[in-house]
């Protein structure tokens, strides 16, 4: 039997198979690179060996490294998790020939399913239905089409490309992000089905024979090829779902399946079905699973390991419904690009259960009040997973804690989830891959623009009133109060990158708001204060009681409110002068390495015009010319490094030619 695991991973998968292990009587390793020693994960476990280096391929990529930390520990078993070595051949053969037992199938099935085109012609000679697929761009006939790394998931080194033109520089980028995201560069192209459903089965084997089908899960609502939303069961007819069924444990018979394992299909408008990949590991929806079977997969994981027999030796019927939403570090303003920083307040109100099968509200979490989100990483912060006897229920309960939730510090896609949750096409399960682009509305912030007066305001009085508390004399008195009124008070914000909001108020000496106004706002609503402190300003709006929670880091306001939240910055009352940048001048959105430049200085451009590659949390961004110009400088060399703000590039526009 197992007694002591090491789990290669990081984040909430890591916390995920601890608890496991906790409630088993397991003890627990975890490996974390430099800029992991202070993660929760790290804390979590009974012990933890320094990976040094912060890249993926200095720390969690290191099989030699992780292997000297599993002797070094006295660990007897290595649990993969899910990203970085989780489906390498290599890794699993290395793990069991260091006389370690392996959580995961055998090195001969994650091979045969990881080379993704030879897991294709060996399901197709078994007469499971494909897509076109192709090796060698120069023979793909017909688009649009979907590039894909041959190693690992997670909509990392994907493109869709719709013409022939963008075909190359595609395929040499999705190249280049694989290769960071895995190791491996490898890429093939399929058809791409416009208005598909990604949909999926997991599945379970032991070394007994045994290979069961655990259910259907949709994960159709993506970004950028990435699952943001997933559910189980899928809403399918019962004879598609039987389909599915069979074909995804003729799959797992296939190579004799030990463990966890996804079988993935795409699912065309018309019904028919078509075999993706499938992944050797437990992916990162299989929360969904467990709520709807009641089964703990990563306790199964360990008995299949052990050699024990599955205690299900059929598909389980499913109770109720389970959604799960990954709730990303990411900046709404800039594209949804990755975001950092410091996160200064993590919490999720009604939350019944972390990391374990639970009907309710389920929280499994990478991060917690003051984690630092790196550039080094995974964007995904948390998975959030509601359970209720129907899937309108679970959306509904699963929207609202996600519209409560205190999340501060980093910007979050939390407001883009909340609105698909609440989306009448959602809740009619109308839902394909291509949702996120036909719904652009989804993508609105929940906090009306109307209401961010009323949002400043409320940030203003809650500033006074930690000022008034903090005051060694005349605490009482109301902040700014005089007998003979002259002056308002004022405070300025920033909203966002560059939006400035100023208030002017007057209290009276009842603490009574006598007057109030907000610059850029033509008209403001009837306002009295009901109670002002610190951390909570209640206010009756044209007569609606409104209470707001306050947060304060430094400078940084925080506000949550009954329709949606707001960080605000408040600038000093006295600011000290600063430096102006160049006109033209592109600056970094966030920490990375500049991996191309394209250009060079003196070089013409046009708008659009792809200028520099910056990399950061495994994926590229290309930084554009923004309007026709020339290049006046490049500060930044290809290799190196810059922190957000960094100027990366100036482009002059040009001349009048008259």
């Amino acid at each position: 039997m197992i007694s002591r695991l090491l789990v290669a991973n990081r984040g909430e998968i890591a916390r995920r198979v601890f608890a496991t292990c906790r409630a088993l009587g397991v003890a627990t390793v975890a490996v974390h690179s430099d800029a992991d020693s202070d993660a929760p994960f790290v804390a979590d476990a009974d012990q933890a060996v320094r990976l040094p280096g912060n890249t993926p391929a200095e720390t969690y990529l290191r099989v030699d490294a992780i292997l000297e930390a599993a002797r070094r520990s006295g660990a007897d078993a290595v649990h993969p998790g899910y990203g970085f070595l989780a489906e390498n051949a290599e890794f699993a053969a290395a793990v069991a020939d260091a006389g370690l037992t392996w959580v995961g199938p055998s090195a001969k099935a994650i091979a045969a399913m990881g080379d993704k085109m030879a897991a294709k012609a060996l399901l197709a000679d078994a007469g499971v239905p494909m897509l076109p697929t192709w090796t060698d761009p120069a023979e793909v006939t017909g688009f649009p089409v979907l590039v894909k790394a041959a190693a690992g998931g997670g909509g990392r080194g994907m493109r869709v490309v719709r013409d022939a033109a963008g075909l190359a520089e595609a395929v040499a980028g999705a190249r280049r992000e694989a290769a960071a995201a895995f190791g491996d560069g490898t890429v093939f192209i399929e058809r791409y089905v416009e208005r598909g459903r990604h949909v999926e089965v997991q599945i379970f084997g032991d070394s007994h024979g045994t290979v069961v089908a655990l259910g259907v899960r949709d994960c159709s609502i993506q970004r950028r090829h990435q699952k943001i939303v997933e559910e189980a069961p899928g809403v399918l007819p019962d004879e598609v779902r039987a389909t599915l069924h069979e074909a995804a444990v003729a799959a797992g018979r296939a190579v004799d399946y030990v463990g966890a394992g996804t079988v993935e299909f795409l699912l065309t408008p018309d019904g028919q079905v078509h075999f993706l990949e499938m992944n050797t590991r437990l992916q990162v929806e299989h929360p969904v699973t467990e709520a709807t079977t009641g089964l703990d997969l990563v306790r199964l994981q360990l008995l299949v390991a052990e050699g024990q027999p599955l205690p299900v030796t059929s598909t389980p019927p499913a109770d109720g419904h389970a959604i799960e939403v990954r709730l990303c570090a990411e900046d709404p303003a800039r594209g949804f690009r990755p975001a950092t920083g410091t996160l200064h307040r993590f919490a999720i109100p009604g939350v019944t259960a972390e990391f374990a099968p639970a009907q309710g509200l389920r929280l499994d979490s990478g991060v917690a009040d003051g984690s630092t989100v790196s550039v080094h990483y995974d964007s995904m912060l948390a998975k959030l997973v509601a359970w209720a006897p129907t899937r309108a229920e679970a959306a509904r309960a699963l929207a609202g804690a996600l519209a409560r939730a205190e999340l501060h510090g980093v910007a979050t896609n939390r407001d883009l989830l909340v609105r698909v949750l609440r989306s009448a096409e959602f809740v009619a399960a109308d839902v394909d891959t291509g949702f996120l682009e036909r719904h652009p509305e989804v993508f609105a912030p929940l906090l009306p623009a109307g209401q961010l007066p009323v949002v400043a305001l409320a940030a203003a009085l809650s500033g006074a009133a930690a000022r008034r508390a903090a005051a060694p004399v005349l605490a009482g008195l109301p902040s700014g109060w005089r007998n003979v009124p002259a002056f308002p008070q004022v405070t300025r914000f920033t909203v966002g990158d560059s939006e400035e909001i100023e208030v002017r108020y007057r209290l009276d000496r009842t603490g009574g708001l006598a007057e109030w106004s907000v610059s850029r706002s033509d008209a403001t609503p009837t306002v009295a204060v009901v109670d002002a402190a610190a951390d909570r300003v209640v206010l009756d709006v044209d007569g609606v009681r409104r209470a707001f929670r306050v947060h304060r880091a430094g400078s940084s306001v925080f506000v949550d409110g009954p329709d949606g939240a707001a960080s605000l910055t408040e600038l000093p009352r006295l600011p000290l002068p600063t430096a102006e940048l160049a006109a033209g001048s592109l600056l970094a959105p966030l920490p990375g390495a500049v991996t191309r430049v394209h250009v060079e200085v003196g070089q013409r451009v046009a708008a659009g015009d792809l200028l520099l590659t910056l990399e950061a949390m495994k994926l590229e961004h290309p930084v554009l010319a923004p309007a026709d110009g020339v290049v006046t400088e490049l500060p930044v060399p290809a290799g190196g490094q810059v922190e957000t703000g960094a100027v990366l590039a100036v482009v002059d526009p040009e001349e009048d030619p008259q």
